[in-house]
């Protein structure tokens, strides 16, 4: 794989406000040119459905009419069936209700003699008796004209429709057919059947046809006088026909219930809009994809150049390897680093600046950090990804470590093709490390002698007793050893002596050697032991002060004591500076001397931490001191530093624990006003934990090692 390296600027393309003007218009004009053909379509489609529909109106109604006059045709010719052979009265009027019974728009059958007087009548079994309201002979008027025009035809004759009331206020349009009846040549009589408009309707049209559409007789200037339909028409596609009748022209009206057309009527000319939409969308699309390239071409080669300003001024160290473990590109500030030039180091898969009596175990390690195809490999990348410290050696020999991040190097379509690495230089960070450890181990020694030197008084009054008592029995030794009057006795008497001389040098031995192990300075190193014998190393210390002030010591552990992984001597300075802390807040006249009482409480709440506890009674840590408490030189004693609770949080969280304190209330009994209590927290001796020692040991043989 080659290095990485600078695409070649890309000329910006000439643009002036003239050519911008003339695309702009050839843009405009394309989308104007579309706009009109998609309004030309809709407008031509929506014409075609309404012009289609209107004819479809048409249609229907014109077949409405011929059904219309061949169903009156068929009832005229049942009326004349009813004359044939000279009936009887009783067998017409027998006939004349099968005929009302199988025609419902005919709805009163009549016979009359020559001057038109009423001999028989039969009304409709569905409708009822027609003339109830009004007497028959009262609108009998167009009956007798049409019977006249009959006999001048010789033939049937409709009347003009008129207005029936019926009772409960409504009423019926009908009309009479009259029918002449002759004898041998001569005019015997009529016969005048009247139909219902609205049945003649509703008999001769199918129901299709009623459910889509509105049916009416009209008059000329638009009075309904019949209506039939499931739905009301609207009002758009309206058809009129003439129905001629012999005597009579009605006029039928059919109005559609469909509405006007909408704006898109059918599937096709859905699909050609959206098609033409989509057109219309892929053409600013393609703008603007045109405006971004050339954009994107522009910014591409300025970035590649002030990507190689950025990489030449950097002071970290950039590395690329392919999958294969060879380097691939060096920028200018690694090859500083290391010394070496980039033709040395580029295609190298054993870089120059592996140390040499490292090179093999640095090969094991980039072959398992770079194949793929070992297990866990998502969790070897992230673990890169957090950074790791190795070591590096420069040209001329010198060794110092690098602190490595790594990434993978993908390629235009997301593959890997290798890893690329953030190295920086940490040795001047790691001198200076050492430097503020050494620093701070000697403020650490320094606040330790101040400690002793605060307790040298209390040592001299300690050591004042045992010192008196050896005098004291030395003297009395000499004095028996001189006496003349030796007796039996006195052997005895001199062996007591110099046993109890005996026990006071050891007693004042002890406390030297208190002091003596409390101020010798050692190597920090963390091991694991009982949280007792950190209490017992600084007890006597602890008991010398507190006997001093008179306050009473208590040590509240459980059995078996838990076991803790610190560095003993900062601890056990911790320990020393809590518990002085609290003598010493509750020595004076505030607190009475039976209430002068320190508690040392060890509990291991969290199986991985163990938590001291030093609560006093003293008058408590007030609101302003306690938010600078912990602050380096501040102090609430005339003759303190300022550096013992600074120095006890600093050696705390270097165990990774934490130190804080408590107000445990107001002690009523005693008037003390409130307690205090400080506890720290130290990690607990865990079987985890002592694996986690044991792999820290052998890093090599940790399968999660990072590759240098």
């Amino acid at each position: 794989m080659s290095a990485p390296t600078a695409a070649p600027a890309v000329p910006d393309l000439p643009t002036t406000p003239r050519s911008r003007t003339r695309r702009a218009l050839l843009w405009g004009a394309l989308m104007a040119l579309l706009v009109i053909a998609q309004s030309m379509l809709v407008w031509l489609t929506v014409n075609y459905e309404s012009s289609r529909a209107q004819e479809q109106v048409d249609a229907t109604s014109s077949g409405v009419a011929t059904d219309v006059k061949q169903a009156l045709s068929r009832d005229l010719q049942s009326l004349q069936a009813l004359l044939w052979n000279d009936p009887s009265s009783q067998q017409w009027r027998s006939d004349t209700g099968v005929l009302l019974r199988a025609h419902r728009e005919i709805v009163r059958v009549e016979r009359r003699d020559t001057v038109h007087n009423i001999t028989e009548a039969v009304d409709s079994p569905y409708q009822g008796p027609l003339f109830t309201r009004i007497r028959r002979e009262d609108m009998d008027l167009d009956t007798e004209v049409a019977c006249q025009t009959a006999v001048r035809q010789a033939g049937p004759v409709y009347s003009r429709s008129y207005f029936v009331p019926l009772p409960g206020g409504l009423g019926i349009e009908v009309m009479d057919v009259c029918l002449p009846v002759t004898h041998e040549g001569r005019l015997s009589g009529f016969m005048a059947a009247t139909f219902a408009l609205s049945g003649v309707l509703s008999e001769a049209v199918g129901p299709e046809v009623l459910r889509r559409h509105e049916l009416s007789f009209v008059e000329g200037d638009g009075t309904r006088l019949a209506r039939v339909g499931l739905m009301r028409g609207a009002g758009v596609y309206i058809s009129e026909r003439l129905v001629d009748l012999p005597g009579l022209t009605l006029q039928l009206r059919l109005d559609s219930a469909v509405g006007r057309p909408q704006f898109i009527p059918n599937l096709t000319v859905a699909l050609v809009l959206g098609l033409s939409l989509a057109l219309g969308a892929v053409v600013v699309l393609l703008v603007r994809d045109v405006r971004k390239r050339a954009s994107a071409e522009r910014a591409l080669a300025e970035s590649l150049a002030f990507r190689k300003a950025m990489e030449d001024s950097l002071v970290t160290g950039l590395r690329a390897r392919d999958l294969q473990g060879r380097v691939t590109y060096v920028n200018p500030a690694f090859c500083k680093m290391v010394g070496f030039s980039v033709a040395e180091m580029i295609g190298q898969t054993t870089p120059p600046y592996w140390p040499p009596d490292l090179v093999e175990e640095y090969s094991k390690r980039q072959a398992f950090r770079l194949n793929a195809d070992q297990p866990g490999e998502e969790a070897r990348q992230s673990a890169a990804r957090e950074g790791y410290e190795t070591t590096f050696m420069r040209k001329n020999g010198e060794r110092f470590a690098v602190l490595i991040f790594e990434a993978p190097l993908v390629d235009g379509q997301g593959r890997q093709t290798g890893w690329m690495s953030a190295v920086l230089d940490v040795s001047d960070q790691r001198r200076i490390e050492e430097i503020s450890r050494q620093q701070q181990e000697r403020l650490q020694a320094t606040a330790r002698l101040a400690t002793v030197g605060e307790m040298a008084s209390l040592l001299s009054h300690e050591l004042n007793q045992p010192l008196a008592a050896i005098a004291s029995y030395a003297t009395g030794s000499l004095n028996l050893m001189q006496d003349p009057q030796w007796d039996a006795d006195t052997p005895a008497m001199l062996k007591q002596a110099a046993e109890r001389i005996a026990e006071q040098a050891e007693r004042a031995g002890r406390v030297i050697k208190s002091v003596h192990d409390f101020v010798r300075r050692r190597e920090q190193s963390h091991e694991a032991m009982r949280s007792d014998l950190l209490i017992d190393a600084v007890l006597p210390l602890v008991r010398l002060q507190a006997r001093k002030s008179g306050t009473r010591v208590e040590v509240d552990m459980p059995i078996p004591p838990p076991r803790v992984v610190c560095d003993r001597t900062m601890v056990e300075q911790v320990l020393l500076n809590l518990t002085r802390n609290g003598i010493q807040a509750m020595e004076g006249a505030t607190v009475p001397v039976a209430k002068r009482e320190l508690v040392i409480r060890v509990r291991q709440n969290h199986p991985r931490w163990v938590t001291f506890s030093v609560c006093d009674h003293g008058p408590g840590v007030s609101a302003e001191a306690a938010e600078r408490l912990f602050q380096p030189f501040f102090t609430t004693r005339r003759e303190g530093m300022g550096l013992g609770l600074s120095l006890c949080r600093t050696v705390i969280e270097q165990h990774g624990g934490a130190l804080d304190f408590t107000r445990l209330g107001s002690d009523a009994e005693g008037g003390t006003g409130a307690s205090t209590e400080f506890r720290f927290t130290l990690p607990a001796d865990t079987p985890d934990r002592r694996g986690q020692a044991e792999r820290s040991a052998h890093p090599a043989d940790a399968a999660s090692t990072p590759t240098p």
